[in-house]
């Protein structure tokens, strides 16, 4: 899922290419930019973003039918069988030889898939301005994902994609998710021939312009003006999900970050403190310059972090 690997593939298949599809793709997405655009200008008109992504896919489904455009190059998701997943209970197994493997494996799928889920609930806790309990986020994954393997389903966790959408179609509370639940319910139940000829373009275009709208450089350049090494973090992250993957990326920021910390425990910024006059508030002599001053015959400094460990006594003669 590299870009690298992906955008080489794209150019060395060039005869896989079809203008109709590209052609398609284009115009729908710059609808769907064109409809946000709207949006964000005039928040009043919010429903046009917010159907816009319904009216695109019913749009190019009748436009593919209608030309029988999956006959001159462009791919559809064809047709799909109908009905909910069968029940798996019955099919949980907790002893032979691969429980080991299981086991493994679902600890480190459980840990990223945890990651992934937090990571995309600050991304947008950060856009809405609102917090993310870590806890029950964990409870929420784990809870999901024993009923799902249940119900045939797979190892799930808070989707990018899928978040992305529902928040550009203006989704504000959990409820969001009830609502969507049962229209795909009633979608696998009824309506999956009508996504016979559903152009697989359309949908890569509703994804693109949701997580397009998650982009926020001003926050990025306001990073790298309060916290360098914060936006060393946000770079590495960022450059490392898009060349490598998700879960590399996420490692890396992990990392740096954690070396961050330790450089801030290891080597913690001291500061100098003086007296402002007529009070008994102290503060930091080169940020105060003019409003403190030092206190005759003592040096009080600040140290601006945790004391975890003195490997010696801190001699105060001379002071």
């Amino acid at each position: 899922m590299a870009l690298i690997p992906v955008l080489t593939s794209v150019f060395q298949e060039r005869r896989e290419w079809s203008w109709q599809t590209i052609l398609m793709g284009c115009c729908f997405l710059a609808l769907l930019l064109l409809s946000r655009h709207i949006s964000m200008k005039k928040p009043k008109l919010f429903w046009v973003s917010a159907g816009a992504p319904l009216v695109s896919v019913i749009l190019s489904t009748l436009i593919v039918f209608a030309f029988k455009a999956n006959s001159h190059g462009i791919s559809v998701i064809g047709e799909l069988p109908k009905g909910l997943n069968p029940p798996s209970w019955n099919m949980l197994q907790f002893k032979g030889s691969h429980l080991v493997l299981a086991i493994k494996t679902g600890i480190t799928t459980g840990v990223i898939a945890l990651t992934e889920g937090i990571a995309v609930g600050r991304t947008f806790a950060a856009i809405k301005d609102y917090r993310v309990d870590g806890n029950k986020e964990m409870i929420a994954i784990g809870l999901m994902n024993i009923v799902g393997s249940s119900t045939s389903c797979y190892i799930t966790t808070g989707s990018f994609s899928r978040s992305a959408v529902n928040h550009n179609a203006g989704a504000k509370t959990a409820v969001s998710n009830i609502v969507m639940s049962v229209a795909v319910m009633v979608t696998l139940l009824f309506l999956m021939p009508l996504f016979q000829y559903t152009p697989n373009v359309i949908l890569g275009a509703i994804i693109v312009t949701a997580v397009a709208g998650l982009i926020d450089i001003p926050a990025a350049y306001h990073i790298w003006k309060v916290d360098k090494y914060d936006f060393i973090v946000l770079v590495c992250a960022f450059l490392g999900v898009i060349f490598i993957s998700v879960q590399e990326g996420l490692a890396i920021a992990v990392g740096i970050s954690v070396f961050k910390i330790l450089l801030q425990v290891t080597r913690p910024r001291t500061v100098v403190l003086g007296n402002i006059p007529g009070t008994d508030i102290f503060r930091d002599l080169q940020h105060y310059k003019e409003s403190t001053v030092s206190v005759p015959g003592f040096l009080i400094i600040s140290i601006e972090a945790a004391i975890n460990l003195l490997t010696q006594p801190i001699s105060m003669k001379g002071f």
